[in-house]
This record gives C-alpha cells, structure tokens and sequence, in this order.
C-alpha cells in the first residue's frame, strides 16, 4: 500500500512493537505528529517539558525494561536539546532511537530557519545516526535503527528526516521485526578453555560486574558461575542489582567510593573476573597498580574495550549469557573457605557507617530502602546523593538502579524516573536528588503532574554542589567557589506550585510520615530533605591514588 513518510514513520514503531514515546512538536516534525495523533490509541505520546527531558524519559524507559526507548524532536534546537541524552545514553550503552525531522531537502545547507546538521553534532555520541532523504529508503532505515541499538553492545541511534520526506508517498510493506539473539557462535572456545583454566587454577578469585551482565540479561548466569566458584563479588555503578546486593558474596562497589572490602579485595585477589566492565577511572584509580597481585580475566562483548583503560592478561570476547554459561558448563564445582572467610572478616572490619543523631544523606536512603522493602527502582541525579544511593540501598535484581554513570549528567534523574515509571508501573519507583540536580530540571514535575505520573522524588538538600564542595574540602583547602546554593528556596513549595505534593522535612521520624503519604499517593509527590552542607561520601580514594589507598573519616582524623 502506499503510505507517507509520516505514515512509514508510525507503522514502522508499530512493527517494532513500541507502544510509547516521548518527545516534543515543532514545524518540521508537525506531519509525524499529526499521523501520530490519529494512533493515539496504540501509541502513547508524553510530552515533556523540554526535549532534554524526553531523551532521559527514553533512555529510563529503555533501562527498566531492556527494550528500546524512543523519543521525538523537530529540528534545529528540538535536535539539539537531546544531545545531553544521547550523550548520556552512549556513554551508558543504552538502547535508544531519537527520531528528529529537519527542514526539507531543498533547504538544507542554506542555514535555514531552524536547520542544524544533528548527524555531524551526534556522531561521536552515537552508536549509529542516519538522514533520510529518500521516503523509499525510510522504513527500512527505521528497522536497522531498531537493529542496531539492540545489537550487541546497546546504543542510541539518531534517525534524522528530512520534512518532505514526511509528506511523499512511497510503497510501504510491513515486516517483522528480526530477532536480536546473541551470537554463540562468535565465542572462541580456545578463549573459553583457557579462562577456564586460569579460573581452575585460582586460589583467590574475585568477581567484579559491570553494567553488561544487565545489558545482556546474565544475571542468573553469572550467579551460578559465582557459586560454581566461590568468589566474593563487587560491581560498578552500573552493575548494580546484576548480582543480589543482600548476597553474603557480595562485598558492594569498587573504585573512588566502593568499600575497602572491594578495594581491598580487588588488591589482594589473585585471579580478578571482570564481567561487562569498561574499567572507569572511577572504579581503577591508578591503573599502574590497579590488581596488582592478579592476572586479569576480562570477559566484554565490545572488542575496544579490551586493554584500552588496563592491559588484561586474557580475555573472552562475547556476550555475558553466552561466556559464563561456557564457563559454568566446564568449571567443576570449587571452594575457597580460607579466601571466602577473610573476605567476610574484611566485611565485618569495615562495614559501611554513617552518625545516627541527625538525617543524613545515608540515612535518607536506608530509611527510603527500608520504606520501599528494597524493591523499588531507584533513579538518581549526579554526585554525593548518587554514591549514598549506590551505598545503601541494597539492589536485589537487575535494572533496579537507574543512573548516569559514564557521563555524569546533571539533570538526568528525573525524566529517567517518569520514563522508568511509564515502563514499570507496577513498580515504587522513586528519584533520589541533590538539590543543585533538582534546580536542573524539576521542569519535568510538570510532565509528572500533567499525567498524574506517581513518582517520589526525594531531594537530598544540604544547600550547596555537595560532591564539588567535599572535594574543595579535601583537595583545595576549603576554598568553596560557587557551590553555595543557599537562597532561601523552599523546593517544596515550587513542587506544589508545579502540580506536585511538596513536604519538607528534617528527621527521619518526618521522612518514615513522608514516605508512608507518598507510597499511597496517586500523583507526584516531593520530599525535601534538609542535611547538613558538609556531609561526605566515605570511604574515597583521591584521584589518581590507587584503590588500596581507600580511606574514611576516621582515618582523616587519626592522621
């Protein structure tokens, strides 16, 4: 049948099965708008306060779920305002396609109203970007978007459209979409026989996850292969929830601010299994003395991620699900009772501490985990209230904890929890946030009280940049340049003003009363928690120290 580009446009989501989409109108998207109003029954459209919010919408929709997220943007600075998320979404391997429309054919190059080369802009923040200047090749490039973000390692795609393209007519036929499988094929089984041996021969393995057991649906996998060999386990940002953070194994994050156990863990181990991990600055320190003691065995999908932060003594290129049931399949069952039991009087040495006589920003999540039964999604901002949320709240399952790990975007958590919320609805889904985050985008309370979208965002208030100030305190002798909020704001004011419940509090006895409100809640709620501006993540690593050289406060004052 013949169709228009717009028509194309719609059908083609409906192939791939997408029943949500995010986004915001302009001139040059107005015909796939149009076409997508007459879809209104299987296609839901949230409009978001700016574009930068339905990116992060998508990309948290695409989090909780593991499908693809999409959103829409019309040209020039619609285009532009996603690029933070795009951004955000490559860094973090997520599965996004951005649909955006730019003027028509006979204007580009002309620096016309609006126009912006977003191809050129995007290139190096996504996994793939195509423009479509031919309507006959425009479902067929829709589909290899789908493909390709799905495909292997996970990333945003950009498919740019030309606003004639959206009004010709062409011959549309309607496919099934192809199924994304991972290859097992493609694994080397000399590879997997020698990580099997080097494992075998392991007196003190470790386990350290990434954000690729999520990505490829491994985590029962890689919790048989961790039992198989009796090894303690620690993951990164994003690897949270991959293996169950209330596991007796589990030793909890690694890096700038994991635990000494991890840290120390790490450092001691002499076999280190690193599972989907791009090896951050965050989480390696000095990558001179990163493991030291160890050979390394890198398992990653993604063959540049192999001896590019470290140099791994082997690795096993493929999907996590396929490599560890390999691995599973021909390591016989082993233990380590002496490794395994100094491994948990390090847990026992150095557990996770914060002061008990006032709120604090540890408090505020132990309080929101004991609240939720630590079985909500968490979705988070960026800085001191991201690492407290990665501390102490305790992941039991994949895709429950929803951050900006690899960018670090300011901004992010909040459309990341109405996407997540849209996606899971059956689920608390809760946004923790600093209030230098909050004053970023609480734009998107709006979208949340505009759809009666039951959110719980909890804002960490200590009136100032909280990570920048701790490392002003630390690292350039309290000379506090512009990370001093202070104004006299009352943020639970403004989220009533935007349609929300705001309640501001100042214990945890006023949290417990919050939370109970907010759990029964049929709309979004806000609760603004105020703490101290001086508060620190512990334990740290200084930048560029090695991991081993972790320390706490009550190091800070003994030395």
């Amino acid at each position: 049948m013949e169709l228009t580009g717009a028509q194309i446009v719609i059908e083609c989501l409906k192939e791939q099965g997408v029943d949500t989409v995010f986004g915001y109108p302009g001139g040059a998207i107005l015909n796939v708008y149009d076409e997508l109003y007459k879809h209104r029954d299987e296609i839901t459209h949230y409009l978001t306060s700016h574009e930068q919010g339905a990116s992060h919408a998508a990309d948290g929709y695409a989090r909780a779920t593991g499908k693809v997220g999409v959103c829409f943007a019309t040209s020039g600075p619609g285009a532009t305002n996603m690029v933070t998320g795009i951004a955000t979404a490559y860094m973090d391997s997520v599965p996004v396609v951005m649909i955006t429309c730019n003027v028509g054919l006979s204007l580009l190059g002309k620096d016309s109203f609006q126009e912006v080369d977003i191809l050129g802009i995007t290139m190096p923040v996504t996994k793939y970007n195509f423009i479509v200047k031919d309507v006959t090749k425009l479902a067929d490039v829709i589909r290899r978007a789908f493909k390709i973000a799905q495909s292997g390692r996970p990333g945003p795609v950009v498919v740019d459209i030309t606003k004639n393209v959206t009004a010709e007519k062409t011959e549309y036929t309607a496919k099934k979409p192809e199924p994304v499988e991972p290859d097992a094929s493609a694994v080397n089984e000399a590879d997997v026989e020698k990580a099997v041996t080097m494992i075998a021969h392991a007196k003190r393995p470790f386990v350290f996850v990434g954000g690729g057991v999520t990505l490829s649906n491994a985590s029962e996998e890689l919790h048989r292969f961790v039992k198989k060999i009796d090894a303690p386990v620690a993951d990164s940002l994003m690897g949270k929830g991959a293996f169950d953070g209330t596991d007796d194994a589990y030793v909890g994050m690694l890096g700038m601010h994991g635990t000494k156990t991890a840290n120390y863990g790490v450092t001691q181990c002499d076999l280190l299994i690193v599972v989907g991990s791009r090896f951050s600055d965050r989480v390696i320190g000095n990558p001179k003395t990163f493991a030291g003691n160890a050979q390394i065995l890198q398992i990653d999908v993604d063959a540049s991620e192999v001896n590019k932060n470290i140099v791994v003594d082997h690795c096993v290129e493929g999907d996590a699900k396929v490599v560890l049931r390999k691995l599973s399949a021909q390591l016989n069952k082993m233990e380590h009772a002496e490794w395994m039991a100094y491994i948990a009087e390090l847990k026992k040495r150095y557990p996770l501490t914060y002061p008990k006589d006032r709120l604090t920003g540890p408090q505020i999540v132990e309080t929101v985990y004991e609240m939720t039964k630590g079985d909500a999604i968490i979705t988070t901002e960026v800085g001191q209230h991201q690492m407290w949320s990665a501390q102490f709240y305790k992941y039991k399952a994949p895709r429950q904890f929803i951050t900006s790990g690899g960018l670090g975007t300011m901004g992010y958590g909040l459309g990341a929890c109405i996407g997540a919320k849209v996606a899971r609805p059956d689920k608390t889904v809760v946004n923790i946030v600093g209030d230098g985050c909050f004053r970023m985008n609480f734009n998107e309370l709006l979208t949340a009280s505009k759809y009666k979208i039951p959110i719980i965002e909890v804002i960490v208030n200590n009136s100032v940049l909280g990570m920048v100030r701790q490392w002003q305190t630390l690292f350039y002798e309290k000379r506090y340049s512009n990370t001093i909020l202070e104004g006299g704001f009352d943020y639970a004011r403004i989220a009533e003003a935007c349609g929300c419940r705001g309640i501001n509090v100042t214990s945890r006895e006023e949290l417990v009363s919050a939370m109970e409100e907010a759990l029964v809640s049929d709309g979004p709620v806000v609760i603004n928690c105020i703490i101290d501006c001086d508060d620190k993540v512990w334990p740290m690593v200084a930048p560029g120290a090695s991991i081993s050289e972790v320390f706490s406060e009550e190091d800070m004052i003994r030395n």
